[in-house]
């Protein structure tokens, strides 16, 4: 609110009638590229007058109406955005910039569930006022409304229809609005990214919404441990790029880093405290991401077997074999029951929202063996116990996983998910026929291709090792990926190696092949800092949201579409 015992403004010279501060704390002058300084602080609102309330203010009331329509120099070409607009309608017109004076204005009020996301544009975009419950856009404002019927804050996302806005820049005013609050965030990154690459959006309406309604990145912190304020930076990132999912493998054979109440003997020194996760699934929850929690079974459990060695897996010979569990010892199954029940307690879902879990299921030992059975027989002897005589310990092994699957939904989650390694053809117990495949591997002989999933109806998230996994040390003949590469030969449809998968186009629609992740694998923690790995995965993951969010062929060039990506 104004303040009625501050003296009134000086006014400014006729010659620069405009505050140099109208951009303030969102953005900073450093972040700016000249173009969006010069329409935002020299052009933008020059006509107009002041406003008297202080930056980043909220009000139900009306400040004085500027005395002209504010001018700028037009905002020219397409918007320019990552990933880029899926429809634009060019109009007559000089666009839309932030102007002095201009506000956010929330028709429905300061209760209303976009109201977060209008304030977060508004400082934002440098301190702009928002003002709610009144319906009179001024020349300048922004006006963020719903044009759906949900009425509670973070409605859960069903398809990509709820994740689309329309903006419309028109006679100096703006106006976004969408079915859902997920729509109006990512309207508002739309707005955000335009002003720091041109100053502002050009006249005409947008219309868009995602191809692939699952894009994310996923994290390994268990062999790596990342700090709080690094995953909270990426996140922020992601978001921008509206990307909407993150994966965190937090349990592997080098740390187990979040905090356990039930067994503290397994946490690692260096973990996050649960407090931490807390906060960590509130920012995302705010930023539209669901969290994807994975606790790897039955390998990848090496810090969890440190403690009880009398669980480890061992071979005919007795050697033990790292990180891989025997499913066939009784005390297996409860020990890892106990830490899914208390982590799927910890990550926590809003009524309605999809509930991720991953089981891992990936890469256990016993069954990389030639033969499984005569290398491991305790194994083969209790798949025969639980299927008949002619059990196996992959039947073991799938049957593992059911079994984690069910203690997870006990806890409510809906949406489980598992490596493709740990799904087995046999006739006898199959992977629970709701549980997704996630694609990763195209180099190990012998794995199914991702073509025989979806021929018996699983649906496959991508995760193509060839072009989406950024692994620390480049081991086992990985090398970093590339956001040329991904952005010039890679689409959803290449689940493995290099070329789309051989189905058809029936099956490799978003209903089956809902998106990708890219990962970070932490195989050589020391191999670089997490500024480093920060800096290696910013052009691969905007590449990732440019395919996954637009399935046409990109319109810019890979050289533009860096220079842009190095503005917003």
């Amino acid at each position: 609110m104004s303040n009625p015992m501050r003296p009134p403004r000086t006014p400014r010279p006729s010659a620069f009638p405009c505050p140099r501060t109208t951009i303030r704390s969102g953005i900073a002058r450093s972040a700016l590229p000249a173009v969006a300084l010069s329409g935002a602080l020299l052009l933008a609102g020059c006509s107009g007058t002041a406003d008297t309330e202080p930056p980043g203010s909220t009000s139900a009331k009306m400040n004085p109406s500027p005395a002209t329509t504010p001018t700028w120099a037009p905002v020219t070409g397409s918007p320019q955005v990552i990933p880029a607009v899926r429809s634009f309608r060019r109009a007559d017109g000089r666009g839309w910039r932030p102007s002095s004076g201009a506000r956010v204005v929330v028709p429905a009020g300061a209760k209303s569930n976009v109201a977060d996301e209008a304030q977060r544009l508004a400082k934002e975009l440098g301190g702009m006022t928002v003002v709610y419950g009144d319906q009179t856009v001024r020349p300048g404002d922004i006006e963020v409304k719903l044009s759906g019927k949900n009425g509670a804050d973070n409605v859960p996302v069903q398809s990509t229809a709820d994740e689309a806005y329309t903006l419309t820049a028109s006679g100096t005013r703006l106006t976004l609005t969408a079915p859902t609050d997920a729509g109006i965030f990512y309207g508002t990154r739309t707005v955000k990214q335009a002003v720091r690459a041109a100053g502002g959006l050009p006249e005409g309406t947008i219309e868009d919404r995602p191809d692939r309604p699952q894009r994310g990145m996923s994290l390994d912190n268990a062999r790596k441990p990342y700090t709080q304020d690094w995953i909270e930076a990426r996140l922020r990132e992601i978001a921008d790029l509206k990307l909407n999912q993150f994966q965190l493998h937090f349990s592997d054979d080098q740390g187990f880093r979040i905090q356990s109440d039930t067994h503290p003997e397994v946490v690692s020194a260096d973990h996050l405290t649960k407090a931490q996760v807390r906060q960590i699934i509130a920012l995302a929850r705010s930023l539209h991401i669901s969290v994807v929690p994975e606790l790897d079974s039955p390998g990848h459990l090496g810090a969890v077997l440190d403690h009880y060695p009398d669980l480890r897996l061992r071979n005919a010979q007795g050697r033990v074999i790292p990180g891989a569990i025997d499913i066939s010892n009784p005390k297996a199954a409860p020990l890892i029951d106990s830490l899914l029940k208390e982590m799927s307690e910890l990550f926590t879902n809003p009524k309605g929202a999809p509930a991720y879990w991953h089981l891992g299921g990936d890469e256990y030992q016993a069954l990389m063996s030639s033969s499984p059975s005569t290398s491991y027989p305790q194994l083969a002897r209790a798949a025969r116990q639980k299927y008949g005589s002619g059990g196996t310990v992959e039947d073991l092994t799938t049957g593992w996983l059911n079994d984690r699957q069910k203690t997870v939904e006990a806890k409510g989650k809906n949406r489980i998910e598992a490596w493709n390694d740990g799904f087995f053809a046999s006739p006898r117990v199959s992977a629970d026929k709701n549980r997704m495949v996630d694609y990763w591997t195209g180099k190990e002989t012998g794995k199914r291709d991702p073509a025989s999933f979806l021929r018996e109806g699983r649906n496959v998230m991508n995760f193509n090792d060839e072009y989406l996994y950024y692994v620390l040390g480049e081991p086992n003949q990985f090398t970093y990926p590339t956001g040329q590469r991904i952005y010039q030969s890679w689409t959803p449809m290449v689940l493995r190696g290099t070329q789309p998968v051989a189905v058809p186009a029936s099956m490799t629609g978003p209903g089956r092949i809902p998106g990708a992740r890219f990962a970070i694998w932490s195989d050589r923690a020391q191999a670089q800092t997490q500024q480093q790995v920060a800096a290696g995965i910013r052009l691969p993951v905007a590449a990732l949201a440019q395919k996954t969010w637009d399935p046409r062929t990109p319109a810019l060039s890979w050289a533009a579409f860096q220079a842009l990506a190095n503005r917003v």
